[in-house]
C-alpha cells in the first residue's frame, strides 16, 4: 500500500541536473496517480549556485513548498547540500546524497572550511539512521558521461520506493534526448543497483 504523500527535496549546484531530476520525480508521481507539483528555486545556477526543487505527491496536492520538518526523501547532489538542507528532512527520513564535493565560492575566497567527509555524515545520521552515500560522478565517469549523475541518483531513490522501475524508466526515457535514452538507462541501473 503506498503512502498518502511523499515530498521530496532535491538539492545540489547548478549545471548538476537537479531540475532535470525534480521533473521526472514529478512525472513519476503524476504516473502512479497522486497529484504532484513541484516548486524550484535556481537563481544563480548557471553560475554554480545553490538549486533546490520541492517536489510533493499526495491524493491532492495544494502546496509546492514541504514544510521543515516533513520531507520525506532528501535528494542531495552534492555532500555539502546535504547537510544544508537536512533540517527540511523528517525525523527517520531517507537521505540519499552523492559524495561529490563541489567547493563553493566561500571557501575559496574567504576563511570558510569545508567540513570533513564524516562530520558531515554524522551531522545527517543525527537527524536519521536512513542515509545513504552514493558515489554518483564515479559511476557516471564510468559510463562515459559525467552529465548522467542525475540519473544514477534517481536509480537510487527508485531502490527505496515500491514504484515499478518501468514506471521510472518510462518517465526517463520521455524526459532525455533519444541519442542519450540507453546511457540513462544504465545510469538508473547503476544507481538502484546500490553503487
Amino acid at each position: 500500500m503506498r503512502p498518502p504523500k511523499m515530498d521530496f527535496l532535491l538539492a545540489g549546484v547548478g549545471g548538476q541536473g537537479v531540475l532535470t531530476a525534480s521533473d521526472i520525480v514529478c512525472e513519476v508521481g503524476l504516473a502512479i496517480g497522486y497529484d504532484a507539483k513541484k516548486s524550484e528555486v535556481h537563481g544563480f545556477s548557471q553560475r554554480g549556485g545553490v538549486v533546490d526543487s520541492h517536489v510533493r505527491w499526495g491524493a491532492q496536492v495544494y502546496a509546492p513548498l514541504a514544510e521543515r520538518g516533513a520531507v520525506d526523501v532528501l535528494l542531495a547532489f552534492e555532500l555539502l547540500e546535504a547537510a544544508r538542507w537536512v533540517s527540511f528532512l523528517k525525523p527517520g527520513g531517507l537521505v540519499i546524497a552523492n559524495r561529490q564535493r563541489l567547493v563553493p565560492m566561500s571557501v575559496m575566497t574567504a576563511d570558510a572550511v569545508y567540513p570533513a567527509d564524516e562530520a558531515i555524515t554524522a551531522a545527517l545520521r543525527q537527524v536519521t539512521g536512513q542515509v545513504q552515500l552514493v558515489d554518483g560522478l564515479l559511476k557516471a565517469e564510468e559510463l562515459g558521461n559525467t552529465r548522467l549523475v542525475n540519473t544514477v541518483l534517481i536509480g537510487a531513490v527508485s531502490a527505496h520506493l515500491d514504484i515499478d522501475p518501468a514506471v521510472w524508466l518510462s518517465v526517463i526515457e520521455r524526459r532525455v534526448p533519444r541519442t542519450y535514452v540507453e546511457a540513462n538507462r544504465m545510469a538508473f541501473w547503476a544507481g538502484r543497483a546500490g553503487i
